[in-house]
């Protein structure tokens, strides 16, 4: 590759080369992910994995993907790269983890109006903090310089991620019985969604992003909402060996009131005590800054609860013993009710 180049294409807006760059910093970041199973390494067309089915009666592949939505704009005015790439991961992985799944590779897509090799490197190098974070592999990927298409300081990132589970231990959420407990794992903030709404409210384009905010502790709006999406891959797995998990519900964009009714079957409903949910400072800030109603608030963001896992509430305890364990402040949110509204906030 040493030796290609196109003049005509460079004249166009892309530079093959700035493309070489960009893979020889983040190959070093690539493979410190590799877990058994990796096969090869950067450079080939397709990434590729050898799962290991020992022990599995009907191995069941579960996929997910996603991107980090308008988040970026916060990265692009804040000039930091480095985090949105484990917004991302966060995004496909929880979602596979819901299934009961456990994630074994995921690749990325990032264009750019661009190829700035330094900037692809940050982002690639949170990506790859997102894969060990959820102890999976990143086997490749495809960063395209769409010049006239994206501004040259502006990029999208979208990723996808596969992961196994054996068929008799998939989640099965009709299994999910009057009586269960719901719990909830603490979020780090917004995660990675509602920022369209986010960004209308503070007008982030025209705001200080850097100045300390009492409501916020402290911290400025940009550091807050930068905050990555946490990923509860390793602590979910950790439970779902010891506990009967019913059901499992990544909250994203919907909320509460979209995303716990996807583990509940009809005739059933999470009565949700609101005193137990941990709000976060941010969405106060929202709330008020915006004048959003509750109800909205609770229909758009996670609130402080960026997963809830519903138990028999026999297992309980030991679910919260296990998750604190594996380093989660879980929180007892409410019960498995009757009713036919999927979601009550009482």
């Amino acid at each position: 590759m040493e030796n290609s180049h196109s003049a005509s294409y460079a004249a166009a807006g892309v530079d093959v080369t700035a493309g070489y760059e960009a893979v020889r910093r983040m190959k070093p970041m690539v493979e410190s992910t590799y877990i058994p199973g990796v096969m090869g390494t950067l450079g080939g067309f397709g990434g590729m994995f050898a799962p290991d089915l020992g022990g599995m009666k009907k191995p069941v592949l579960v996929s997910g993907t996603d991107g980090v939505g308008t988040k970026l704009k916060l990265a692009f005015l804040m000039d930091k790269h480095d985090t949105v790439g484990i917004d991302c991961v966060a995004m496909c992985v929880n979602d596979i983890i819901c299934g009961g799944a456990k994630p074994l590779f995921f690749l990325d897509y990032i264009a750019c109006g661009k190829n700035d090799p330094v900037r692809i490197a940050d982002i690639v190098s949170g990506v790859t903090e997102g894969c060990r974070q959820a102890g999976c592999a990143l086997v490749g990927g495809e960063t395209a310089e769409m010049p006239g298409f994206y501004p040259a300081d502006e990029y999208d990132l979208a990723g996808f991620s596969v992961g196994i589970v054996d068929e008799e231990k998939i989640i099965d959420p009709n299994r999910t019985a009057e009586g269960d407990v719901v719990l909830g794992l603490r979020s780090s903030g917004v995660h990675s969604n509602g920022f369209s709404l986010v960004r209308k409210i503070f007008r982030v384009e025209s705001a200080n992003l850097n100045a300390p905010l009492e409501a916020l502790g402290g911290k400025g709006l940009g550091e807050t909402l930068l905050t990555p999406t946490r990923i509860y891959v390793k602590p979910v797995l950790a439970l779902l060996e010891k506990v009967d998990v019913k059901g499992i519900s990544h909250i994203t964009g919907g909320g509460f009131y979209e995303n716990i009714p996807r583990s509940i079957p009809d005739g059933l409903c999470a009565r949700i005590n609101k005193s137990a949910v941990p709000v976060l400072p941010i969405f106060d800030l929202l709330a008020q800054t915006g004048d959003i109603p509750e109800r909205d608030m609770f229909n758009t963001f996670n609130m402080g609860v960026g997963m809830t896992i519903t138990v028999p509430a026999a297992q309980a305890e030991e679910a919260l013993s296990i998750l604190k364990a594996q380093g989660e402040e879980p929180v007892v949110l409410g019960e498995i009710v009757r009713g036919d509204e999927k979601v009550v906030l009482a």
